[in-house]
């Protein structure tokens, strides 16, 4: 019984030298925590000028310029001791650095900074939009998707702007990075937000040969907003176009997607306005196929909601008369809407960015193979057809006005 406790004890001994322990582990104070990263055309910063012309240059094309987004560390070390947060001290501190390669960038920042890029924390790509007529998003994210230690559920975004516009807010306390993430949680209500794209999702889209969306966020006096969305070519993955908020919200409608969205709709009679709140939305998108070919497509669109309010004083809101016009008027309103992001998407920007591709692959997967390859340019030649049925299931706690 002995013999065997001593062998115990010594392969207990022996274990603990192949235990590895945090002997490549680094102090959390060390690493350049970055939260977002933003995307530009490459101008080369003041500093960078300087740095060049005593010795800081190497052999380079100023293609792109990249800004991360580090956590101050001295304002999160003051929140972290119980002060202040550091007065008038930004949250944040962004590092801006040009050059042709992404990871050459990162290996830049490690020669100026004690703290080098530390991506695994990371929460927002954002992207200027320019970028894409001269790059493809492949070819902008291709080390990001690489890279085992960047989250593959960081979100990406596209602005019309400038991306390091984007990653600069007024409040200091406040970091971008954690805003541009946290605002698509309110897609229950506003409507005119995309689901969330991330690095993840977005692999399969780059695949897909099918144009498709990003969602748009726009910078001005320190204040940052979604605002419409970036339309990016299937077959290229380059930009194809831009949507104002309208062109999203008629696309939102097919898309049956969006809850909290609004019906703003005045009355051709008194010229008042009413207002109907969306609280459920779907849409159904089926195509319609004579033998072997796709002859049009009917959309159903349905909505269930609520009136949040209501100018026209002389009705009641409880006469079931009184709120049949408003279901009609919101239904006009929202045809037009519709309408409009129809004609844009097969006149202007003559590609699907709603999903009706889809719908053929789902109802008709035999024709869609034969379909997939030039989908874009066969549908802008579809006839659509749709219709909308808005319900108002609520008129709130004031009836008779």
């Amino acid at each position: 019984m002995e013999t065997i406790t001593n062998t115990l004890r010594f392969l207990s001994i022996c274990l603990l030298f192949f235990l590895s322990g945090c002997w490549s582990s680094r102090e959390i104070e060390e690493l350049g925590l970055t939260f977002a990263i933003g995307m530009d055309k490459g101008k080369e910063t003041s500093i960078e000028k300087k740095f060049n012309q005593v010795g800081g240059n190497y052999p380079k094309h100023d293609e792109i310029t990249l800004t991360y987004q580090y956590v101050n560390q001295q304002t999160a070390g003051a929140k972290a001791a119980g002060g202040g947060g550091g007065g008038d001290q930004k949250s944040y501190i962004n590092i801006y650095q040009t050059g042709d390669a992404t990871q050459q960038n990162v290996r830049e920042v490690a020669l100026r900074k004690d703290r080098p890029v530390f991506g695994p924390h990371l929460k927002v790509i954002v992207i200027a939009a320019d970028l894409l007529r001269t790059y493809s998003l492949e070819e902008l994210l291709d080390q990001y998707l690489r890279d085992d230690e960047i989250r593959p559920s960081s979100l990406v975004l596209v602005t019309r702007g400038k991306a390091r516009d984007t990653l600069e807010l007024k409040d200091v306390g406040e970091m971008p990075a954690f805003r541009l993430r946290e605002i698509i949680n309110n897609r229950y209500r506003a409507k005119k937000i995309l689901p969330p794209i991330t690095l993840a999702k977005l692999t399969g889209m780059l695949r897909s040969g099918t144009s498709y969306l990003l969602q748009n966020v726009a910078a001005a006096d320190g204040e940052i907003k979604y605002a419409g969305a970036v339309a990016i070519n299937g077959k290229t993955n380059k930009l194809l176009g831009y949507l104002d908020e309208h062109d999203l919200d008629g696309l939102m409608w097919i898309k049956g997607k969006g809850t909290g969205g609004t019906v703003t709709s005045y009355e051709d009679k008194t010229k008042k306005l009413t207002v109907y709140t969306i609280e459920t939305l779907k849409s159904e998108i089926k195509p319609i196929v004579k033998g072997n070919r796709l002859i049009s497509f009917d959309v159903n669109i349905t909505s269930d909601g609520h009136l949040a309010e209501n100018r026209i004083l002389a009705e009641k809101a409880f006469d079931n008369k009184f709120l049949e016009r408003v279901e009609k008027n919101s239904e006009k309103t929202a045809r037009q809407s519709i309408n409009h992001s129809i004609e844009e998407m097969q006149k202007k920007y003559k590609a699907d960015l709603a999903g009706f591709g889809n719908s053929v692959r789902i109802h008709e997967p035999r024709l869609w193979e034969k379909l997939k390859k030039n989908w874009d340019e066969i549908f802008t030649e579809i006839p659509i057809k749709f219709h909308v049925d808005l319900t108002i299931k609520d008129y709130g706690t004031v009836g008779d006005q």
